[in-house]
């Protein structure tokens, strides 16, 4: 099985780092993984309406491969900046390549609990409406005590955690072949949709222009800005009901009544 495995920050140095490399090491006869990095990615920022190039080989690399790996430091109970943008952009390409992908998450951090805020902060962030990621259910991998935690060709000292990573590691690869015959239609669905809107939108219309009010008026009359009122340099359209205008020479006024029907109300009544 072939995975993408992220480092979730763009710092210099990164334990998280680490751990990917090693588990690239590591897992050699289970599967291919290759290491992303995003300390060069631009900020994501909506009026930059252009896809980074960065950002699109990423995507496509996740397109095709069997899972995702993310390793994420924690920084104040979150995960990076850095991170939180890649996601973003990623969240603006379509075919959506997170969609249905299984993911796997791991973190170190230096403290006790090791990253554990961040980690649940990543599984929300995923399942996002639009991302919709299938994330490993339990099996968390929480390293603390980093710079404990690696020996000086920086593999991983305790065989605890070791085994406790190669049962996570396992899991995650069943969760992968599990899942994959579902992904594959979604990718293909993505793939249709996209040329279906690209062919739509070269032969689109003036009448494009009002499609948000064909889907909801519920059968009522389409209405223009003139219509509404939306625009005070609209010609004033008056009522062609001569009883109705009749009504309001004489000096009547409307009201309610009290099973909420509507009525006249001439002055005199008052």
């Amino acid at each position: 099985m072939k995975f993408i495995a992220i480092v979730g920050t763009n710092a210099s140095f990164s334990y998280n780092r680490k751990l990917l490399w090693y588990m690239k090491k590591h897992f050699t006869k289970e599967a291919q993984i290759e290491i992303v990095e995003i300390t060069d990615l631009l900020l994501f920022s909506e009026d930059i309406r252009e896809i980074p190039e960065g950002v699109q080989k990423i995507a496509e690399a996740i397109r095709e491969a069997d899972g995702l790996i993310f390793s994420t430091p924690e920084y104040d109970h979150a995960i990076t900046a850095a991170l939180k943008s890649l996601i973003e952009w990623l969240s603006w390409i379509k075919p959506q390549p997170l969609n249905s992908l299984p993911v796997m998450i791991v973190g170190v951090s230096l403290g006790n609990m090791g990253t554990v805020f961040a980690q649940e902060n990543l599984r929300q962030i995923l399942s996002s409406p639009g991302l919709d990621a299938f994330v490993l259910p339990s099996n968390q991998f929480l390293l603390g005590r980093a710079a404990e935690a690696f020996n000086q060709q920086d593999e991983l000292i305790d065989e605890r955690t070791i085994s406790w990573l190669e049962h996570c590691f396992n899991n995650f690869m069943i969760y992968s072949k599990t899942l994959k015959p579902m992904r594959l239609p979604s990718l293909k669905k993505e793939n249709n949709k996209e040329i279906i809107e690209s062919e739509e939108s070269k032969n689109s219309t003036e009448t494009d222009e009002v499609w948000w009010t064909k889907e909801t008026n519920q059968g009522l009359p389409v209405l223009s800005d003139a219509d509404t009122g939306a625009s005070e340099y609209e010609e004033v359209i008056e009522p062609e009901n001569s009883a109705y205008l009749q009504f309001l020479e004489e000096g009547e006024t409307w009201e309610f009544d009290d099973i909420g029907e509507l009525r006249g109300k001439s002055e005199e009544e008052d």
